[in-house]
């Protein structure tokens, strides 16, 4: 039961703060630092070298999961594959965990990429995640992702990132569709690159691994995806739209980064924790997947390595919660008629909670009154978004990881337009209000007891 303390919370105060302009931020997010993470992290691998950077800054460092567990208080991260998680253990408690997912739908290189037709030299692509196909037409693309590469009798890794715009999928012209209204994309068929023309054969591998300083008879494997070139930008007559792609959900990494930060330099008794995992788009069933043991071996892991037992790591996890962050849907002003009336969700309106009673979302009532304490500590309004109940409902790291780990978890993000598109839009207010109000969910100071 809650504490009479957090029921107090409970009420239209948490919706209704303090003006976003007239607060006093808690992170140092801001939409520069957003648009400015996202194009240096096309991919998910990218993603987890661009946080890694920030976390060193402030004192981070590596842990290799193969090496003994680090006993000293300090903090850490790892990263296995797509995916990161980060701690300090400066101070002890119960875990304060904000989750989220690295990985944006995209058109992805298949592995006999080398096609011909029509004259063109073409390279195959496939959908990942639910991408909204007609939204990557006609743009200039560039391709991003690793390569497993031989090296004297190891395998290594080398990060790939070409951002020329070498590909391209072209639309159809309207005069050549039946009916002058476009035609009904075919995965298989109508999102392949163009990147030349002639009938002299060109491996797409080769060129890739040629551009990174790698020889490509040394390639063993890749992982590459397309990516749009327009860089991010904040745009709208007052400057208060970000205008950006793979803000699904690179606005949470980002975010989520920020609030540690500021967590660990502002500790209370708990011990924070980021966990970005990879495939979430498809589904969170690999080896770094919110599926995966990743998240709940890092938990164990950090309570074993400050001299606690089984028994401790079990009371640890009754007493901790997960905040699963991912975007949400803003109503659409084209099309108000998708969204649940009574639940309309605004760009600049603050962060979202997301609860589906079919539990699509991971969230319930505790959940969200520990969010709304978040929201009430940080200054900034909160919104309910509930998705219409005759339209299916997408879903979240939330119920995975609830269910994986036994964690108490909430639903959370912050309003966008276009999810899934190539190219996404959201309030350039909302990702300092989003990262303050994970960064307060991650140190509390109001009630907390559950």
């Amino acid at each position: 039961m809650l504490p009479e303390a957090l029921l107090g919370l409970f009420d239209a105060r948490a919706d209704k703060m303090v003006p976003m302009s007239l607060r006093a931020s808690v992170s140092n997010a801001s939409a520069a630092g957003l648009c400015n993470f996202i194009d240096v992290s096309p991919s998910p691998f990218h993603v987890c070298r661009t946080v890694s950077v920030q976390l060193e800054e402030v004192g981070f460092v590596r842990v290799d999961e193969r090496d003994a567990w680090p006993t000293e208080a300090g903090r850490y991260y790892l990263i296995r594959g797509g995916s990161l998680v980060a701690w300090s253990t400066e101070s002890e408690g119960p875990f304060r965990i904000v989750g989220g997912h690295t990985d944006s739908p995209n058109l992805r290189v298949k592995q006999h990429p080398d096609l011909e037709s029509a004259g063109w030299q073409m390279v195959g692509l496939e959908p990942y995640g639910g991408a909204w196909l007609n939204s990557w037409l006609d743009r200039d693309l560039g391709v991003s992702g690793r390569l497993s590469v031989k090296d004297g009798n190891t395998i290594g890794e080398v990060l790939v990132k070409v951002d020329e715009p070498i590909l391209r999928v072209p639309q159809l012209a309207i005069h050549l569709s039946e009916d002058r209204k476009g035609v009904t994309l075919d995965p298989q068929r109508h999102v392949n690159a163009v990147w030349g023309v002639g009938n002299s054969p060109r491996s797409f591998i080769s060129f890739v691994a040629e551009r990174e300083g790698v020889d490509p008879t040394a390639v063993l494997g890749w992982e590459l995806m397309t990516h749009d070139l327009a860089p991010s930008a904040v745009v709208g007559v007052e400057s208060e739209l970000i205008s950006a792609p793979r803000l699904d959900n690179q606005g949470t990494c980002y975010a989520g980064t920020q609030a540690l930060i500021a967590a660990v330099q502002n500790p209370t008794d708990f011990t924070p924790v980021l966990a970005l995992f990879d495939h979430e788009e498809v589904g969170s069933m690999s080896d770094r997947g919110a599926f995966s043991d990743l998240l709940s071996t890092v938990l164990e892991r950090i309570v074993l390595g400050r001299g606690g037992g089984r028994e401790d790591f079990l009371r640890t996890m009754a007493g901790s919660i997960c905040a699963s962050g991912d975007m949400a849907h803003a109503t659409h002003p084209n099309y108000p008629d998708r969204h649940e009336p009574a639940h309309r969700i605004e760009l600049g309106g603050g962060p979202v909670l997301k609860v589906n009673q079919n539990l699509r979302y991971a969230t319930d009532s505790v959940g969200a009154g520990a969010f709304a304490v978040a929201c009430e500590q940080a200054g900034v309004p909160l919104q309910r978004y509930v998705h219409r109940a005759d339209l299916p409902c997408g879903s979240t790291i939330g119920p995975i990881t609830a269910s994986r780990t036994g964690l108490s978890t909430v639903d959370v993000g912050a309003a966008q337009l276009a999810m899934h598109s190539s190219r996404e839009l959201m309030g350039a207010s909302d990702i300092e209000a989003y990262a303050d109000a994970l960064a307060a969910f991650l140190m509390p100071s109001g009630p907390v007891s559950m």
